[in-house]
């Protein structure tokens, strides 16, 4: 019989809808359970993506013995880290402060008040049962010092807690340049990222470094990351789009789950390296990794899936690799050895049981049977087991795909993905946002209960402020200052910096700040970016103000241990710059100065065409009747133009 988590919108919830372990849902049942059994709650936090959560799923959680034991002594309880982020984050932290690590699937045991007294991460079965039983027996035999012991933890992560209010100034020229040096001494020249295996796609720092276009350290470390990455086995080499991280440092062998942050996150990235380099490459992998999400993770709804999973048929990577007989098992002699030189398949193989995954080291030289090949094999993949699909739509995500996609529809000409964008935001705006506040998620255009974090309301404002400058239409500029008005009423610390649950979310054991990027921007860095774009296509002094005041609580640490605030520096770069704000006057569409505008504004720059009653065409004449274009630097504007040279010797650094 299915349990609980039959009925929940998350479907990695559903996955252990046919466990034999008594699942709750987080939330005051489960607890006012506990208490009546007197027994103590198993939190088991994951994600439907997760390989080792499905290790430890298969191994115990289906396992009628272990269920047993589960269920005899705890209140079991189940929670998706991507719909429960604060959930995820404060348990996270008792998990490092513990154990010295943290990952999923995550595993802890909490008191009554939930209080963290034991935590761990994957457990192999028999482990996993010794466990469950000596923890029981401290429960029943020496309750008061186990219930000290997860005091003791709560007390220890709110003495550690990050610090309100802040003395620094904001990051500088001169504290951006030492971040850049910083990130130079931890840059892998041979291979490009940051840092040791494994080794994650670092999109936020990459975004920073094209934002100091003047140091040749940055652009030098930016093209050679962008490079490795898509031409290694992170990337995918048929279909496109981008797994999530790569377990070695040669960026080979992927952990082969697709998110759709990574993705849209190095959709714009990439995107803004050709904005800048004009790299074939670089315009490729914008194209397909736009075409991968609209695939293969648009919704029905018109929203983005979460992720696809790392296993298909429980096997890692099996939609992914290839062995050198089975590329001429599809390909035949000929072309199935040109295929394994062209995509580094080898005999010994760079991944699993002799099979390889596919990296591309060097373009081919003959164009269109390259096409072919790729082609061929897609097909040929399109029939094996195929990785499952979290069909969660998560409000932060989405809102980067957004950004991504409206930017690249404008600059690539390509209306589809413009329009996609649309269709996602307006989603968010019909199902997620309920009386003026955000949900989190969404599943088959059914709202789930959780509350929207930090991280969904900046990243939602950031795509529509994008969306907004991409279509002139003014609802976007609307609906996304009233997101930052709620992040300005009901995040805040009351010193400048941000929590990640608002004012009266859910009371967890402390209340989650952590302004540190991680694979996607934090909540600080998200609401930071959004209100200085707002700031900047309106005027509004409040908003610019705020994000000054967030900067200036994690600068210090920021300019020190600049690849974790990737996204913070990239913004703190565009105030430095002014930030730079393009209005051009009389053109209808996209014209050619608003292309100019568009294609050579500096990253952070916000542009404003074609927009009725917009406050940066106010008071903006055509110049001798014809178009013009007026581009100001904070307080500073340059003479307005009408020819697109003149506009672009403004807008290129010198």
């Amino acid at each position: 019989m299915p349990n609980r988590l039959a009925a929940s919108t998350s479907p990695y919830l559903r996955q252990h809808a046919g466990n034999p372990v008594d699942w709750f849902e987080w939330g005051d049942e489960a607890f006012a359970e506990a208490r009546r059994r007197d027994v103590p709650i198993l939190l088991s936090v994951g994600y439907a993506a997760c390989h080792w959560c499905h290790v430890m799923a298969h191994e115990s959680f289906e396992d009628e013995q272990v269920a047993a034991v589960m269920n005899g002594y705890f209140v079991n309880v189940k929670v998706d880290r991507e719909e429960r982020p604060d959930v995820d984050a404060v348990y996270m932290e008792a998990t490092t402060a513990l154990t010295g690590h943290g990952g999923w699937p995550m595993t802890c045991v909490l008191d009554h008040d939930g209080a963290p007294f034991y935590a761990g991460t994957y457990f192999p079965r028999e482990q996993f049962l010794r466990l469950l039983g000596a923890i029981a027996q401290a429960w029943q035999q020496d309750r008061d010092e186990v219930r000290a012991a997860g005091r003791r933890v709560v007390d220890a992560l709110n003495d550690a807690a990050w610090p309100a209010g802040s003395d620094a100034g904001l990051p500088g020229p001169a504290e951006l340049d030492a971040a850049v040096g910083v990130l130079a001494g931890q840059f892998d020249v041979e291979r490009g990222g940051f840092g040791r295996a494994p080794k994650f796609p670092p999109s936020m720092v990459l975004e920073f470094l094209l934002r100091r276009r003047r140091d040749e350290r940055a652009g030098a470390m930016a093209t050679r990351t962008f490079d490795a990455m898509a031409r290694g086995g992170l990337y995918d080499q048929l279909a496109g789009g981008f797994a999530r991280y790569s377990v070695d440092a040669d960026w080979v062998v992927p952990h082969f789950e697709k998110m759709l942050y990574d993705n849209a996150l190095l959709l714009r990235a990439y995107l803004h390296w050709w904005r800048v380099s004009d790299a074939p490459l670089a315009e490729r992998i914008v194209r397909e990794t736009a075409e991968f999400l609209l695939r293969d993770l648009r919704t029905p709804e018109g929203g983005f899936a979460s992720a696809l999973d790392a296993d298909a048929d429980g096997v890692e990577g099996l939609t992914y690799a290839w062995t050198p007989t089975q590329l001429v098992e599809v390909l035949g002699p000929a072309d199935g050895a040109a295929a394994a030189e062209l995509f580094a398949v080898t005999a010994a193989g760079t991944f699993e049981h002799g099979s390889s995954t596919l990296q591309l080291p060097r373009d081919a030289a003959d164009p269109v049977q390259w096409a072919e090949l790729r082609a061929r094999l897609l097909a040929a993949r399109s029939i094996r087991p195929q990785p499952a699909r979290d069909d969660k739509v998560v409000t932060a995500w989405n809102g980067l795909a957004i950004a991504a996609l409206a930017e690249a529809g404008v600059l690539l000409g390509v209306p589809r993905y413009l329009d996609a964008a649309r269709g996602a935001a307006q989603l968010l705006l019909d199902v997620h946002l309920v009386d003026g506040r955000l949900r989190r998620t969404s599943r088959d255009g059914v709202v789930g209960a959780a509350a929207g974090v930090l991280e969904d309301y900046g990243d939602l404002a950031e795509g529509l402020l994008v969306l907004h400058q991409a279509t002139g239409e003014p609802s976007w500029l609307g609906v996304a200052g009233e997101l930052l008005e709620t992040v300005l009423a009901h995040f805040g610390d009351g010193a400048g910096g941000f929590y990640d649950t608002a004012d009266d979310a859910e009371a967890l054991m402390r209340r989650p700040r952590d302004p540190s990027d991680n694979a996607a921007p934090s909540g600080t860095s998200a609401a930071i970016a959004a209100l200085v774009a707002h700031s900047a296509l309106t005027g509004t002094s409040t908003h610019r103000a705020a994000a000054e005041d967030a900067l200036r609580n994690v600068a210090g640490l920021a300019v020190r241990q600049p690849r974790f605030f990737g996204w913070a520096l990239a913004a703190a770069a565009a105030l430095a710059d002014g930030p730079v704000q393009v209005a051009v006057v009389g053109e209808q569409g996209r014209g050619p100065l608003t292309a100019a505008a568009w294609r050579a504004r500096p990253a952070g720059a916000v542009v404003v065409s074609d927009a009725p009653d917009h406050p940066l065409l106010a008071d903006r004449p055509l110049v001798g009747g014809r178009p013009a274009a007026y581009v100001c630097r904070g307080m500073v504007c340059d003479l307005p133009v009408t020819d697109v040279a003149a506009l672009l010797g403004q807008l290129t650094p010198s």
